[in-house]
């Protein structure tokens, strides 16, 4: 006979993997864009694409207050200058949460740059920017957000390459009280994405097209108020997850050798003294 932490453990499994299970079509609603989204293959695949006209997004079907959310996403390829593709958690209103992945397109032959930033309470101006150390647009990378009371851990195929700790004690605002839902897009930004904006999107290489699959959200949702990871529930592993030595190390190779940009290192734009987080 199964034991009741068995059961409620089961249950707890059934009710987290609930937006892991099944096709896209049981966790995404495409949102906008005229079309210009897509859910092929029975579910299996989603295209978001870009011309001159519009770009096209998605959201999760589910709210979620922590968790870890994967998605597989191969990018624009060749030149997808001015192009940003968006994978992102955010609530909605002034004083929104976010975790943000932003993808810059390039010049053919010039790395992707992934952008990334932290809003909480409708603040961000935490931005950390990496070059990609493979080719992102010739098949599939695992991009994922883990998010618990703890952290925010930011990984590439399993590699972590940012991580933002909960410093409320010290001050620092952290996002721990709203619900979010997984987005994506794909749009232009050629006044700011590449270089600065000096180089524009290339109109004649539309359109640009974006591949998903494999969303996966190990997560407590949010429904009407309530947390489906509340009461007498166990605690799934990735609630209590920080990094260990070996994931530190990783993080650490990734930031010595791709970071491009770190707002704790940005003695210019913070003249007055960086912040708090940045100290600690």
């Amino acid at each position: 006979m199964a034991s009741k932490f068995g059961i409620f453990l089961l249950a707890f499994y059934m009710i987290t993997a609930a937006s892991a299970a099944g096709s896209i079509y049981q966790n995404i609603d495409l949102t906008w864009g005229d079309g210009r989204g897509k859910i092929l293959n029975n579910g299996q695949l989603l295209t978001l694409s870009l011309d001159k006209s519009s770009g096209s997004g998605f959201q999760s079907k589910n709210q979620y207050l922590f968790g870890k959310v994967d998605m597989d996403l191969k990018l624009v390829p060749g030149n997808s200058a001015g192009t940003v593709t968006t994978y992102y958690l955010s609530s909605q209103g002034a004083t929104h949460d976010e975790i943000d992945l932003e993808f810059l397109g390039n010049v053919t032959g010039q790395p992707y740059t992934l952008h990334t930033n932290i809003f909480s309470q409708g603040k961000g101006g935490r931005e950390q920017q990496f070059r990609l150390w493979f080719d992102p647009t010739t098949d599939f990378h695992t991009y994922s957000i883990l998010w618990n009371p703890q952290s925010i851990i930011i990984s590439v195929d399993g590699t972590p390459v940012r991580e933002f700790k909960n410093m409320q004690t010290a001050g620092v605002p952290y996002p721990n009280n709203q619900p979010m839902r997984a987005y994506s897009s794909l749009w232009d930004a050629e006044d700011w994405a590449t270089q600065g904006g000096r180089v524009k999107t290339d109109w004649s290489k539309a359109p640009f097209t974006a591949t998903y699959r494999n969303y996966n959200a190990n997560a407590c949702v949010w429904t009407n108020g309530q947390s489906s990871c509340h009461g007498s529930t166990p605690v799934a592993s990735w609630m209590n997850q920080q990094l260990d030595a070996t994931s530190q190390k990783r993080m650490q190779w990734v930031q010595k050798n791709y970071m491009i940009y770190n707002y704790c290192t940005d003695f210019q734009r913070f003249p007055q003294g960086l912040p708090v987080e940045c100290k600690a």
